[in-house]
């Protein structure tokens, strides 16, 4: 090998050398719009599966003003790569605008003239509660790979101590899609008297073989950088995070949120390299936008706590160790919500019906509502006319039955 150059070979996609190593909030950083809560010590907070955090803090952010009673109070909770910054400008502390600021505010679909929106980042998350970016208090480091295993069911536990903490003893609703649909549904079962609704968008009782397949490859993709090392890179200089890695897991998901028409449509065949069309590496104009969406993660987010909230989605199943789906939805006592997206193939339609059928077997109450759209899975995210219509009449009707 020449001296000087690298035993590796360029990576044939095109990422930004000047990459952070990671995109997580630490502490030091702007707060922005962020308030903290520290789970009181002394004492662990000890994990479903088996591992224990000497402390938590949870990242939140809320919107409006809690009633005397705390009787308007929702959660909404974040997808996979989400925050709390559900709401807002970008700037100090906000690398991006909220990431449902059109369903949320003063007038709109949750109207915070009349609302107390609280949005909270999850353990295992990156962007200012405890994860494994966040510095262990035994060694004043990175957990890095010594960061356990998270559950949705920590989550929601967590999120309890924290809505103790704020005084609110019931949630008017818990509103969430995808990952967040899935604690929207822990919520109600974990805590069936302190819901009084439940919206679950675009999400599942229990996570698919399809869906931890797609997952499962995402994972691999990442710890294959080499930068990575074992999850244990945080020292490492500049430019050398595993962005690459962390770049194509997104890239994989991004294709899985999305759908054959809308791809179509916007990018049919068309180049982005049109001086060639014979390089290996030239790319179709769907290839710049996959890296384009790759990177832009890479600059907001870390690989770590992509591969643990990953997981943590493979792992959800409500009927885990309650006798079965059946069994746990028989705890539900408040109304449910299930929204499917027309296009979704990554939680298909079929899994939102299911959530119906089994609420309604229990002799519990749920409105199914299909939003037509070509969007697939972030159809979630980008439908807010049509989701947040759907929210609205679910809520009208919720509060018209005396729930």
């Amino acid at each position: 090998m020449l001296a000087g150059k690298s035993s590796r070979p360029p990576h044939p996609r095109c990422y930004s050398a000047e990459l952070p190593v990671t995109g997580a909030w630490r502490n030091g950083d702007p707060v922005g719009n962020r308030q903290f809560f520290t789970l009181e010590r002394p004492g662990t907070f000890v994990l479903e599966g088996g591992g224990a955090l000497a402390e938590v803090t949870l990242a939140y952010e809320t919107w409006g003003k809690l009633a005397v009673d705390g009787s308007n109070a929702v959660l909404i909770c974040h997808a996979l790569t989400g925050d709390s910054h559900v709401a807002g400008d970008a700037g100090l502390g906000h690398s991006s605008p909220g990431w449902w600021g059109e369903m949320v505010g003063p007038g709109k679909i949750l109207d915070t003239n009349e609302l107390f929106v609280v949005c909270i980042n999850v353990v295992g998350g990156c962007q200012g509660s405890t994860g494994p970016s966040s510095n262990s208090p035994a060694t004043h480091k990175p957990y890095g790979s010594a960061f356990p295993i998270v559950t949705v069911r920590d989550i929601v536990r967590s999120q309890r101590r924290l809505a103790d903490h704020l005084g609110i003893a019931r949630w008017l609703t818990v509103v969430g899609g995808s990952m967040g649909a899935m604690q929207a549904l822990e919520w109600g079962i974990m805590f069936p008297d302190r819901v009084g609704s439940v919206c679950a968008l675009a999400g599942c009782m229990a996570a698919s073989a399809q869906q931890i397949a797609w997952s499962a490859v995402g994972r691999t993709a990442l710890a294959l950088d080499p930068n990575w090392n074992g999850g244990d890179y945080y020292d490492n200089p500049s430019g050398q995070g595993p962005f690459a890695g962390l770049a194509i897991a997104r890239s994989l998901a991004q294709i899985t949120y999305r759908t054959d028409e809308v791809f179509e449509e916007r990018f049919g065949r068309d180049q982005y390299d049109i001086h060639s069309v014979y390089g290996l590496w030239d790319r179709f104009q769907v290839e710049s936008y996959l890296d384009y969406h790759g990177e832009k993660l890479a600059k907001r987010f870390d690989a770590n706590t992509y591969l643990v909230l990953n997981r943590m989605m493979d792992l959800h199943d409500i009927g885990r160790y309650r006798g079965g789906l059946a069994a746990a939805i028989s705890r539900l006592k408040a109304p449910v919500l299930s929204l499917s997206i027309s296009s979704d193939t990554l939680y298909p339609p079929h899994q939102q019906m299911e959530l119906h059928d089994a609420v309604v077997a229990a002799s519990g109450r749920c409105v199914y509502t299909v939003v037509q759209s070509p969007q697939g899975h972030d159809g979630f995210l980008l439908e807010t006319e049509a989701v947040g219509h759907a929210i609205t009449n679910f809520l009208e009707k919720v509060g018209d039955d005396g729930a």
